[in-house]
């Protein structure tokens, strides 16, 4: 590993304390601790954008003469507009050395990936995907990003709040399989109702043979009484 100049150290610590103090939309980004020449970062993915969901994480490799040479920028995580693990031809990148100027800093760079993220203009390293799967790897990006050791060291707080998103979505999965699976029993109730009915019909149409025997048995014996009866009196 070179060892960064004095220079390059100094404007790194210098953007660093600055991104602290005035953080850039939407991007968190933290120095290797034992390199502080390899930056990695971590773009949300913002609102009313087929990226939003999404945590995008990518890494800044600058040259031992930065800030008078510009970075390389990778992005690690599957995005929809960006190859992985590719370097990109940006105007802030170390492929236009000449379009760079010293005054530009860490700040800068973020927040000008950022805005080419946003953007339709093809590049080496960009890829064109349609917004619906660019919306699906925003989704998948939560759990893509937590195998990355380094980024789990790197940001602890987005981790957490990842795992948390994470969490409530298998909870509101579970929340839709059981509703679904409710909603499919009550669809079989109208059977389980008529079945029930079918049965309550056959207890009553017994019930009500069983009262016209009845019925039917006292009005034969009755009958019968009768007639004797009559018989009994003419003989008399």
């Amino acid at each position: 590993m070179s060892k960064p100049s004095g220079t390059a150290s100094a404007r790194l610590r210098a953007d660093y304390m600055r991104i602290k103090r005035d953080p850039v939309p939407y991007v968190t980004a933290e120095p290797l601790p034992s390199n502080i020449l390899e930056w990695h970062y971590v773009v949300e993915g913002p609102e009313e954008s087929p990226y939003a969901g999404g945590y995008y994480h990518g890494k800044l490799v600058f040259p031992m003469e930065y800030p008078f040479r510009p970075p390389s920028i990778y992005m690690l995580s599957p995005s929809g507009r960006f190859k992985t693990n590719t370097r990109l031809c940006l105007s802030i990148s170390d492929f236009h050395p000449d379009t760079w100027n010293p005054a530009w800093s860490v700040a800068t760079i973020l927040t000008g990936l950022l805005s080419f993220m946003l953007e339709q203009s093809p590049t080496f390293g960009s890829i064109e995907t349609s917004d619906y799967e660019k919306r699906h790897l925003a989704q998948q990006s939560l759990s893509f990003n937590l195998k990355n050791k380094t980024f789990t060291e790197l940001f602890p707080e987005t981790t957490e709040i990842i795992e948390k998103k994470l969490a409530q979505r298998e909870k509101e999965l579970a929340e839709r399989a059981k509703a679904s699976e409710n909603g499919r029993q009550i669809d079989q109730d109208p059977t389980i109702s008529d079945s029930s009915q079918q049965n309550m019909d056959g207890s009553q149409m017994s019930a009500l043979t069983n009262l016209l025997v009845v019925v039917g048995f006292a009005f034969f014996a009755w009958t019968v009484s009768y007639i004797v009866s009559t018989l009994s009196e003419e003989q008399g």
